[in-house]
């Protein structure tokens, strides 16, 4: 059937006029239905009423009447007294005495609708039965969200159990004037943060294997074939003479949360389906927006902290491991916009999903395939919040969202740079796994 053939057949159905005594369509426009148990008589002629209409507890022949005896436009008149008795088997007899007896009862003319307002009405509702019906998520949808959240348990966990043999947080902050800053102005953290607030990590040292953890994680790479082979320096401690104190742990963490997400990204099959190159091309411009995704999953915002298990991080982590303001002010507000949101798991693996299949990324070549998968993954988000949110802020929750990808972006970039700058200031500390990550180079 063709669109226009369709336009005709909808049209058609919204002009279609209901039985003059079987109006049960139009029975919650005029007045509230009730569902009692115990039958209820019209008070016009004595049949079953079903509810109050136009103001009185009528049956469904009755209200039917007074809109037609309304919406006409010739007097009704009694061929006898205007004394005729209304029942059931006699309503149709005298419609002058049954009009005469709906306004006895109280039903009322202004709250009959006209018939531009009843159709309005009717086009209302078919809208809202086709929206209800396209909001709903369908069997595929559904498999793909389950998927994405087995994937996602699997490489994330927040009790952050896996993460040992790091190398210890250190608190210290050495003078200002050692750290080589841009800024003129030392950064004043947004919220008051003392090393007391945040559980110090501790070194994991009773297990032999403990002290190469960080090596084995640091000469990782994003796949093999296109990986560095090159290895971290000492790890068994934290050079007491670095600049940034809490760099050496924060490299350790960061790492871990890195090695996850490609492990999270491996096992999708859509992302397996992509050539490598695409692939090393979207997990390097995703890394950091699915960990800041993921972080947000333990951020407290009530105590501005992190709780990552036995571990807590507070915003002044970031700066004791040398990030400026320009990056910690924006996440610092970005967990709190986010976390703001009271968003479920199944909207948090969304949007990582979201965030790995972008198609605008640098370097990636089959362009079409992932804006697809993009896009699907778009219109999962917002059928989900559609079908499975209540309340009036429901409808604002998508936008909110993609607004945080926008941010994202911005706070990527900045990343990038300030690694690289870190980087310059107390080398041999960042791993090659994050140098690799924030590298602008692609492979074959």
């Amino acid at each position: 059937m063709s669109t226009k053939d369709t336009e005709v057949q909808f049209i058609c159905e919204m002009l279609t006029v209901p039985n003059e005594e079987d109006d049960e369509e139009e029975e919650e426009e005029e007045g509230k239905v009730t569902e009692d148990d115990e039958p209820r008589a019209c008070g016009v002629c004595g049949d079953r009423a079903k509810g109050y209409h136009f103001n009185a507890l009528t049956c469904e022949g009755c209200k039917g009447f007074f809109r037609r005896a309304i919406q006409r436009s010739s007097q009704l008149h009694c061929p006898l007294l205007s004394k005729c008795i209304i029942t059931k088997n006699t309503r149709r007899s005298c419609q002058a005495c049954r009009f005469r007896k709906c306004q006895d009862i109280g039903m009322r003319k202004e709250m009959v609708m006209s018939e531009k307002e009843v159709l309005e009405r009717r086009i209302r509702i078919k809208k809202k039965k086709m929206h209800n019906v396209s909001t709903q998520l369908s069997s595929q949808q559904e498999k793909i969200i389950q998927e994405l959240l087995c994937s996602h348990r699997s490489t994330f966990d927040s009790g952050f159990s896996r993460f040992s043999g790091f190398r210890p947080m250190d608190r210290n902050i050495l003078p200002a004037s050692e750290y080589n800053q841009s800024a003129s102005e030392p950064f004043h953290p947004l919220t008051n943060c003392s090393t007391n607030t945040c559980t110090t990590a501790s070194k994991s040292a009773t297990d032999p294997t403990a002290s190469s953890y960080a090596s084995s994680l640091s000469s990782s790479s994003l796949f093999s074939p296109c990986g560095s082979s090159e290895k971290e320096g000492n790890h068994e401690g934290v050079n007491n003479t670095c600049v940034f104190t809490a760099l050496p742990h924060m490299t350790d963490l960061t790492t871990y949360m890195i090695q996850d997400i490609i492990s999270f990204s491996k096992s999708l099959k859509d992302f397996r389906s992509l050539p490598m190159g695409d692939q090393i091309s979207l997990l390097k411009g995703a890394t950091f927006e699915i960990m800041q995704i993921r972080f947000n999953m333990v951020f407290n915002s009530k105590t501005s902290n992190w709780e990552c298990g036995s571990l807590t991080y507070c915003i002044d982590d970031a700066v004791r491991a040398g990030f400026q303001p320009l990056l910690v002010e924006p996440v610092f507000k970005f967990h709190h916009t986010l976390r703001q949101l009271d968003l479920q798991e199944e909207e948090y693996v969304l949007m990582q999903a979201m965030s790995l299949f972008s198609p605008d990324r640098p370097g990636v070549q089959q362009h079409s395939v992932i804006d697809k998968i993009h896009e699907s993954l778009a219109l999962m988000l917002k059928t989900y919040i559609d079908c499975k949110r209540t309340g009036p802020k429901k409808h604002l929750l998508y936008p909110k969202v993609i607004a945080c990808f926008t941010e994202m972006r911005t706070m990527t970039e900045e990343y990038s740079k300030q690694i690289l700058k870190i980087q310059d200031i107390q080398p041999d500390t960042i791993s090659p796994l994050i140098m690799e990550v924030i590298s602008k180079n692609t492979c074959d």
